[in-house]
């Protein structure tokens, strides 16, 4: 792929950074500027090479021939109407939001018919950790990234991102973006809001101390994403409530099916329960 002279990063956290680092890696960009609300933070991403300069969004974003939004997508219509001014007629502007329903209205908003040169994209990939500092060159390493691009979207533009991303080890897939927010409704942001739920039940325990201090790896394992970024959830889940609230409706659903098998102690019933559960996600991991 041809080599990007500038990229503008708008939002140098885990996944603005490794994305940096990524294009690093593969020889894919010469200079990278970073924009951030934390001074700290963007002070961290410069002393770690992961951006060369920073910049506020509007000068970040001139003469760049690509540029890269990830920060939470509440803050995506506000960041695209301030940088659309300074964008240049080539620019391609692609993003990370975990929705993308939202982001594809904000973009339509705020950039007119440069929208042709709007990529909307999702790296499936990510930690518990957020900030500069958990940024890492193979964080998408054969991890997937869905592109959802629209009917006007340029296939010029289209197939330079790709390219990037293929060249930072992602799998590239193509869907729409009210399909991806309805998968993702179902397999990441209802998983979050359960770990969320989880905890600040234990929490609210006026035994809770005691609850944590006995709590081991079962517990941290299903939790784990629970130490993720609160603002960044809290934009998703508000994002993508509607497709939320019908799979969090599922649950309910199941949660009173199990609730009816414990009450009459029907143990086959919650045997056989456990059991489709378990060859369900070995087969997927199987198929992974």
């Amino acid at each position: 792929m041809a080599k990007i002279g500038k990229l503008a990063v708008v939002g140098v956290g885990l996944i603005g950074g490794s994305f940096a680092l990524a294009a690093r890696r593969a020889n894919a960009v010469g200079r990278v500027v970073g924009v951030g609300r934390s001074r700290a933070n963007i002070d961290r991403a410069r002393a770690l090479g992961v951006i060369d300069a920073d910049a506020d969004a509007a000068e970040a974003v001139r003469d760049a021939e690509l540029v890269f939004l990830a920060m939470p997508v509440g803050q995506t219509a506000a960041v695209l109407a301030e940088i659309a001014p300074h964008l240049g007629p080539e620019t391609v502007v692609t993003d990370a939001g975990s929705t993308k329903s939202d982001v594809v209205a904000a973009a339509r908003a705020a950039l007119g018919a440069a929208v042709a040169r709007f990529v909307p994209g999702h790296p499936i990939a990510g930690a518990e950790h957020s900030g500069v500092a958990a940024a890492r060159a193979d964080l998408f390493d054969g991890k997937r990234t869905v592109l959802t691009p629209l009917a006007e979207t340029d296939a010029a533009a289209a197939a330079r991102v790709r390219e990037l991303w293929r060249a930072c080890g992602a799998d590239v897939r193509e869907m729409t973006p009210e399909v991806h927010d309805r998968i993702f409704a179902a397999v990441s942001h209802l998983p979050h809001l359960l770990a969320y739920a989880l905890v600040h039940d234990v929490a609210s325990h006026a035994s809770a101390q005691e609850l944590f201090d006995y709590a081991a790896s079962g517990f941290r394992d299903f939790t784990r994403i629970a130490s993720s970024h609160p603002e960044m959830w809290r934009d998703i889940c508000i994002a993508n409530r509607a497709a939320l609230l019908g799979e969090l409706d599922r649950y309910e659903e199941v949660l009173r099916e199990v609730r009816a098998l414990l009450d009459s102690g029907d143990a086959a019933g919650l045997e056989r329960l456990f059991d489709g559960a378990r060859a369900a996600r070995n087969r997927w991991l199987e198929r992974r």
